[in-house]
């Protein structure tokens, strides 16, 4: 009987040691998980939507720098016009895109189009087979053509732009942390603070080429102490940075809920 009664407490002793590490263990994996967050929102303007033309002007610059296209003959010389048309249909294209929005139903038209002018010029060819050689006359008519300086002085013109817009954006950006959304603006780091429980997020595709280029898109905030709503054009991957504030606010709810109830 004596041995059974001091059984009993060392039983109790060893059970509570461990019940505590599985608490103190809780509040480690509690902590961990509402560790600072840390979303950043830059708004672009819309010549980054231009690195397609970098790249054909940079291709361009090597190929003929290789091939030493110094001088050219826009009447002998085949490649530097081959080169030159290729970086007029990206740089229109990419124009295009930057001046005009296409939401999801006028690019719908514009493929119908552009497919519906396809078959018909096709049809139009079967049709008459005698005016596809004046079309032909008529493009091989128009030889435009540029030397390598050119297309090097347009990709070191460009890659400055594009330098210049990194670092504007380092002076104008948005930032979700832990409980607060921040604003920095200005050279001299000007900051200002919106309360981020409660916070509504509203994502928008307004162009859809500038959404397959980068997976750019305009995000909505409507923070609670704001009357108007907060927009940011041009965010890059705004689905991915989406999914994110999505996140974060929830965990944010969280935490807030659970500051409450204690």
């Amino acid at each position: 009987m004596t041995n059974e009664s001091k059984t009993e407490p060392t039983e109790g002793k060893t059970e509570e040691p461990k019940a505590d590490d599985q608490r103190a263990g809780k509040k480690s994996e509690s902590s961990k998980s509402s560790g600072p967050h840390r979303i950043m929102l830059v708004p672009y303007p819309k010549f980054i939507f231009m690195y397609p033309t970098l790249i054909v002007s940079v291709l361009a610059a090597i190929v003929l720098s290789i091939r030493e296209y110094s001088v050219v003959d826009p009447a002998s010389q085949t490649l530097p016009v081959m080169m030159t048309g290729l970086f007029l249909v990206f740089f229109v294209l990419n124009t295009f895109i930057i001046v005009f929005d296409f939401p999801r139903a006028t690019s719908l038209t514009l493929v119908f189009i552009a497919t519906t002018s396809t078959l018909g010029g096709w049809l139009l060819m079967i049709g008459k087979p005698d005016l596809l050689p004046s079309v032909q006359d008529g493009l091989t008519f128009v030889r435009p053509e540029a030397n390598a300086s050119f297309f090097v002085c347009i990709s070191v013109a460009m890659a400055l732009m594009y330098v210049a817009i990194f670092i504007k954006v380092r002076f104008n950006y948005w930032e979700l942390r832990n409980n607060e959304l921040l604003h920095h603006h200005g050279f001299l780091s000007d900051l200002k603070r919106y309360p981020a429980p409660n916070l509504r997020v509203d994502k928008e595709i307004n162009d859809v080429f500038e959404f397959m280029l980068l997976g750019a898109g305009r995000l909505i905030l409507h923070p609670t102490t704001e009357k108007r709503a907060i927009v940011l054009d041009n965010i890059l991957f705004v689905s991915w940075k989406e999914k994110e504030l999505t996140s974060v606010l929830g965990s944010i709810k969280v935490q807030v809920g659970n500051d409450s109830n204690h």
